[in-house]
């Protein structure tokens, strides 16, 4: 069944669902309404005409900055609530009451009303629909990448607070490291975060703190490690902030690794190889323990954000039904202080992950072949499309920050411009506008994947070959994409439409370059234009002419207009 029509709408006005309303007024809810339903469809949600003891809330869910407790307060004014089933990562709730009356009623009272987001930062206006069921799928936590284990109450509340003291960031600066996002100290040896490292000739005077004797000691009696560490990093992570995704290189390190995290919980990623994702929950003052798999083949990172989704506590579970298997709120995110002790290793790595063990690969790599000796589609297909397919994590971990001149071109378009971006990675320009309606495609699809994770709205494709109807797109990017391309053939298949924007690194020949990723080195194909190839390329193609090219900061820019 579709989602109801505005006249659906007004018919349920006339039902006395509302009080009397004003022209004004009933014209401002089909606006709403309008808006609303678009969302609905899209997620393939059905709603119904009549009324029901089950309310979808559009607008009020997880991904988009509401929390169980704060909808709760809203809903269960108007009666006793059964379920509030919050999909994460999605910006809409489903709530069903223990009557159709107090349905009614949360309809009619709820739905247009402002609420803040979790942070304060904005308000969010909740829309109502009636559904006839709410489905909830039967869900499992994900297993724990093996050999990770978390061990709980490590430490009291009072040794927490002699740990967190001991610190003095700002009297003790001689191991003390400026990071750009966060504040870090360094004992026994200084870990090198460009290269996940250390310079096993130059140890720090000192070693380890006397402070930590007694956890190091807890640990080594409960079994949690067999030797004690020798190197340890303090970090301070304030609500935002987070660490890119990575493995502790497999010849610094012996196997075990274990962090203490004091001060606030927080969800820490795990992904395999394969694209698998696991969001652990570390919670405060608890430890952490990485071996085996979860130590040498799973990297680990942290998304900066300012919020985390985790299952409910039972005080927040008041006035619901136990045994919903949805039961997902935010958690906000404090400031939290991490002890990751490690142990040097003066010997080979011969664990069981030979192709990510840097000890184990092969020091005689061969050089990556010449260029002209493979053809085009070979090229890509092993120096391009593979190569981001197995490096999308680190390459996602390093593409954050948006840049300047594209973020202009993007908030200069007008709002409600739909805008496709071909080659999109990590979806890192997607959000940029937000009055924009933006679709990306990209090539690879574990960055594709990162995308989802991300609520944007991408799909995989050749960027040669793009599924997007033509004269449809109120203006596209592609940025950083085409020196991928191994002929000259670039943008004669692509339906450009108008205020494309088109961006490549500068250089001086076609090469394959080394991409490195911790424990592994990639070859990875592109070209390197010259001053003004890339503007005469593109003057090439027919029905579209050149409005702009330049040079910023190592790029050359095109900007194409459709005639």
């Amino acid at each position: 069944m579709a989602a109801p029509s505005e006249s659906t709408e007004e018919k349920l006005l006339e039902c006395n669902l509302r009080p009397k309303l004003s022209k004004e007024q009933k014209k401002l809810i089909k606006k709403e309404a309008k808006a609303k339903n678009i969302l609905l469809r899209h997620e393939g949600i059905e709603t119904v005409s009549r009324p029901s003891k089950s309310l979808v809330v559009a607008n009020g869910g997880l991904g988009n900055g509401v929390s169980r407790p704060q909808l709760l307060d809203v809903l269960l004014v108007h009666g006793p609530v059964e379920s509030l089933v919050m999909p994460p990562n999605k910006p809409y709730a489903f709530v069903t009451y223990a009557t159709p009356e107090a349905a009614i009623s949360a309809y009619s009272s709820v739905n247009g009303q402002n609420i803040p987001s979790l942070d304060g930062e904005q308000m969010i206006t909740l829309y109502l629909s009636f559904v006839d069921k709410v489905e909830v799928k039967e869900t499992s936590p994900p297993a724990l990448p093996s050999g990770l284990l978390i061990v709980e109450d490590i430490v009291s509340p009072e040794e927490e607070l002699v740990l967190l003291e001991s610190i003095h960031w700002e009297t003790d600066n001689c191991n003390q490291k400026s990071l750009k996002h966060r504040r870090v100290k360094h004992y026994g040896y200084e870990f090198r975060y460009d290269n996940n490292n250390v310079d096993k000739d130059q140890p720090l005077p000192g070693g380890l703190p006397e402070f930590c004797n007694v956890l190091l000691d807890r640990c080594l009696h409960q079994g949690l490690i067999k030797t004690r560490p020798d190197q340890l990093t303090i970090n301070q992570y304030e609500p935002g902030q987070g660490i890119p995704p990575h493995i502790d290189t497999h010849s610094t390190f012996e196997d075990e690794i274990i962090s203490l995290s004091l001060g606030s919980e927080i969800v820490m990623d795990f992904r395999h190889p394969d694209g698998t994702c696991v969001p652990v929950m570390v919670p405060q003052r608890s430890v952490l323990v990485m071996r085996g798999e979860s130590r040498h083949l799973w990297t680990h990172g942290i998304t900066p954000r300012k919020f985390d989704v985790v299952q409910v506590s039972e005080g927040q579970k008041a006035g619901t039904v136990s045994g919903n298997t949805e039961e997902l709120t935010l958690s906000k995110r404090g400031t939290r202080t991490s002890f990751t002790f490690r142990k040097i290793r003066h010997g080979p790595c011969k664990c069981a992950f030979p192709l990510v063990c840097d000890s184990q690969q092969d020091a005689g790599k061969k050089s990556p072949p010449l260029v002209s000796d493979l053809k085009p589609e070979s090229l890509e297909k092993e120096y391009v499309h593979k190569v981001y397919e197995d490096i999308a994590g680190h390459f996602s971990s390093t593409r954050h920050t948006p840049w300047p001149k594209v973020v202009d071109f993007l908030t200069s378009l007008p709002a409600g411009s739909l805008v496709a971006d071909v080659g999109c990675g990590n979806g890192k320009y997607i959000g940029v506008n937000k009055s924009l309606y933006m679709i990306g495609c990209d090539r690879s699809k574990n960055l594709v994947d990162i995308c989802g994770e991300r609520n944007f709205e991408a799909c995989v494709c050749d960027a040669l070959s793009v599924p997007l109807r033509s004269g449809t797109f109120d203006a596209c990017i592609s940025i950083a994409v085409i020196h991928h391309f191994a002929t000259e053939d670039l943008l004669v298949p692509w339906h450009l439409k108008e205020n494309n924007h088109v961006r490549n690194n500068e250089a001086t020949n076609a090469k394959v370059e080394n991409q490195l990723v911790p424990g592994s080195v990639y070859h990875r194909y592109y070209h390197v234009f010259r001053e003004g190839e890339l503007e005469a390329l593109c003057s090439r193609v027919s029905g579209v002419t050149v409005r702009h090219s330049y040079h910023d900061q190592g790029n050359w820019c095109v900007i194409l207009e459709k005639l």
